[in-house]
């Protein structure tokens, strides 16, 4: 009998789990801890923030998306000590033979001088409902989509935001007495992406009237007099204040001796085994350089999103079963990526292409149309139907159509 122990409740560990569930023998022990008792799916945030969601209709609880045979343990990781096979989870210890460490990234707001509780964001299921009641008392002004630092999580949602805010106020016959602008510290949108995306995606921001404002980098906030300060730039007043809070790692990891020099862990970007043998991290966690991309003088990392801690789960579960069965473990990420980039008025972009293209990766962006958004939605009911009921809904999904999960099926 072996034990697979994975940590994090998120995307990847939830496949994980259910990959290993599918293809191992009962007598094997999988066991997935997690902190939270409910799954909230986080691409549907900003819909939560313009009212087209309800918390009650992106939430879930855990249990329903994980296989029978699978243990949960609703428990914060307090200790990950790779060196004695072991785990800490409130103080209970836990010993594996595979360890796959899916924990995300945590949001630090409190690293922005100046925050109060009048700075919003729609990175979190309280923050995108409580923005939602704000942007429906607010009638005029400036509003500022800041993005404070990088790494940050799904680099497509501070734009979509800004979009959907735009949709919002244009709903309500607001627009013209609401300036929308966006700060980033990045020289262009996407920059991971290439030129010929950042441009496509600024065109679209400026025919919505969004003012879009690169290598801004957020130095503080003073809330009282409404003001934004960049670092060498001049300062900035707003009325509605929106950020994207830095991100880091998890406490437990940054104990542990998996933790890189920024705190993420250091993957094998093929196998995404970490210097430990049988212990492998992925999605945000991680930090995977990528090929002909920097900035200025740093290589650029592999973005945080769903779809690669998705695939990355496929591989590790792949080939922790095939480890397991005494057969050969040569399955490898390949990084062929994509996303929905919502643009309001049920629209939506569709980016996709191969991060870890040579001489740098290649990326593109389909017209921006209604069935990529209909593809998001029908993704969204997807990945919430309970695990019995995926296989069924997935054929509904297949005729329905959209280029969904590498299933291209037409619309």
């Amino acid at each position: 009998m072996k034990t697979i122990i994975i940590l994090g409740g998120g995307v990847g560990g939830i496949v994980t789990a259910n990959e290993l569930s599918s293809h191992l023998s009962v007598e094997h022990k999988i066991i997935l801890i997690e902190k939270n008792k409910e799954h909230t799916f986080a691409p549907s945030y900003l819909w939560l923030m313009n009212g087209d969601r309800n918390k009650k209709q992106i939430s879930v609880t855990l249990k329903s998306l994980l296989k029978k045979n699978i243990e949960v343990v609703n428990a914060t990781v307090n200790e990950i000590v790779p060196a004695e096979q072991k785990v800490k989870a409130c103080e209970k210890e836990y010993h594996y033979d595979f360890l796959v460490v899916a924990l995300g990234a945590d949001l630090a707001p409190e690293k922005i001088p100046g925050l109060d509780d009048s700075i919003h964001t729609f990175y979190t299921l309280e923050g995108a409902a409580k923005l939602h009641e704000e942007l429906k008392n607010f009638s005029s002004g400036k509003v500022a989509v800041v993005i404070s630092s990088m790494p940050y999580k799904c680099p497509g949602a501070p734009h979509e935001g800004a979009m959907l805010i735009e949709d919002f106020f244009t709903a309500k016959g607001l627009r013209k007495k609401v300036e929308i602008s966006l700060f980033t510290p990045e020289p262009q949108p996407l920059p991971v992406a290439g030129p010929e995306l950042g441009n496509a995606v600024k065109n679209i921001l400026d025919k919505k009237g969004i003012l879009f404002h690169p290598s801004m980098q957020l130095n503080s906030v003073d809330t009282k007099s409404k003001q934004l300060f960049f670092n060498g730039k001049d300062t900035y007043e707003y009325d509605l204040l929106i950020v994207i809070p830095p991100h880091q790692a998890p406490v437990a990891i940054g104990k542990s001796d998996l933790a890189n020099a920024n705190g993420w862990i250091d993957v094998n970007p093929a196998s995404l085994q970490t210097k430990y043998e049988n212990v492998f991290a992925i999605g945000d966690i991680t930090s995977i350089p990528l090929p002909g991309r920097w900035i200025p003088d740093k290589p650029m990392m592999l973005p945080k999103a769903g779809v690669f801690a998705h695939l990355q789960a496929d591989v590790v579960a792949k080939n922790i079963t095939n480890k397991i069965k005494g057969e050969k473990a040569d399955e490898k990420f390949c990084a062929d990526g994509y996303c929905m980039l919502e643009a309001g008025e049920d629209l939506a972009g569709f980016a996709y292409g191969d991060f870890f293209g040579e001489p740098h990766p290649q990326v593109y962006l389909k017209k921006v149309a209604r069935k990529w958004h209909i593809g998001k939605v029908l993704f969204e009911k997807w990945w919430l139907s309970p695990v019995g009921f995926k296989k069924v809904f997935y054929k509904d999904l297949l005729l329905a159509g959209g280029t969904l999960i590498g299933v291209p099926v037409k619309l």
